[in-house]
């Protein structure tokens, strides 16, 4: 349990339910997100879809966050200490800031460089499949994890969260650019979903560099 975090009254069995629960959510994270961005970098790169491959990078980056939160919940029910635990915790989601940071510039070079040279991609029935699961999939794990979060007085799982919903955010943008070209022909809401899609992937780098701050002294 967060140390800042309000506390709940919940008896022994009542605690462990809810943190093996919380650990469960963020193994089925880590496996959807490294599955996920394996199929859609794969697919990006036969399509040449900028914002397929945007996605599909994001779902690594995810997988880390969601590792470490892991890594975390696993400390916890071994009993480390909380103070250690943070302090861990907020180096490493320093880490996935500055590669989502990166992530953001990158998708959106690409993006303006595919629009300058009208490189136009082909349809990515994969991506579309991948990305109306994904949709699905996003909303069902961020609902999760609010209520599990709820249970315990965990902020630290109420901003993986959040993450995920952005996730969810992201899964429509690139559905929306991938199917767009894929139905109509319109090549341009590709790069333009990818650089709709850098925003969200600040806003994401954001939150995990502020991350929690350690409540003790």
């Amino acid at each position: 349990m967060d140390a800042t975090a309000p506390r709940r009254t919940l008896d022994l069995p009542q605690r462990a339910g809810l943190l093996r629960r919380a650990l469960h959510l963020e193994l089925l994270t880590v496996g959807w997100n490294l599955a996920e961005g394996l199929i859609a970098v794969t697919a990006a790169l036969a399509a040449g879809s900028v914002a397929l491959l945007g996605f599909g990078i994001d779902s690594f980056v995810e997988s880390a966050s969601g590792g470490i939160l892991l890594w975390r919940l696993l400390e916890e029910k071994k009993g480390m200490a909380a103070c250690e635990i943070e302090r861990l915790d907020h180096r490493a989601r320093r880490l996935v800031a500055v590669s989502l940071f990166a992530l953001a510039a990158w998708v959106a070079f690409d993006a303006a460089r595919a629009l300058l040279e009208r490189e136009e991609p082909r349809a990515s029935w994969v991506g579309i499949g991948l990305t109306t699961v994904s949709i699905f999939v996003m909303i069902w794990l961020a609902r999760a994890k609010r209520h599990t979060a709820a249970g315990l007085g965990s902020r630290a799982l109420e901003a993986d969260a959040f993450q995920t919903t952005a996730c969810w955010w992201l899964s429509i943008l690139t559905l929306l650019g991938i199917g767009l070209n894929a139905t109509l022909g319109w090549w341009w809401a590709d790069p333009v979903a990818a650089l709709a899609m850098t925003p969200l992937i600040l806003h994401e780098g954001r939150e995990a560099w502020r991350g929690e701050a350690c409540g003790c002294g």
